[in-house]
């Protein structure tokens, strides 16, 4: 059960935040084994002086099209798979919504399902097996 956050400047049309988000979450599905319907995003969007980023580090040039996408995950999952991630979400929002791959950052962090509460107020970690598919 992944929870992403993806953070952008304001401005793009819905259509395009719609394929920003499902180009995302198709590549979780395809690297990340998540399930298709097991789908939590957040966007953020930010006023001019609200992200501030290094538009050449690691990568560049970045430019104000920049987007972060952090995702927090309930399991860890190996190197490959993770560079698996990248480099497919690369692709896929180059497709659609048509973002420059210099503009992609994306930080996965994983955790312990003790971290996490999905609803009633119950521990993820004491849910049966079943019910935590991804």
């Amino acid at each position: 059960m992944p929870y992403v956050r993806i953070s952008l400047h304001k401005g793009k049309p819905p259509q395009y935040l719609r394929a920003l988000a499902d180009s995302i979450h198709q590549a979780m599905t395809e690297c990340f084994a998540v399930p298709p319907a097991d789908r939590f995003q957040l966007i953020h969007q930010h006023e001019p002086g609200e992200m501030i980023f290094d538009r050449d580090y690691a990568g560049g040039p970045r430019s104000g099209d920049f987007t972060l996408v952090a995702i927090q995950t309930g399991r860890p999952r190996s190197a490959q798979a993770k560079a698996a991630l990248y480099a497919r979400m690369a692709a896929l929002l180059a497709a659609s919504p048509g973002l420059a791959p210099a503009d992609l950052m994306v930080v996965v962090s994983d955790g312990e399902m003790d971290n996490w509460s999905f609803s009633h107020g119950r521990q993820a970690s004491q849910l049966p097996a079943e019910a935590l598919k991804s």
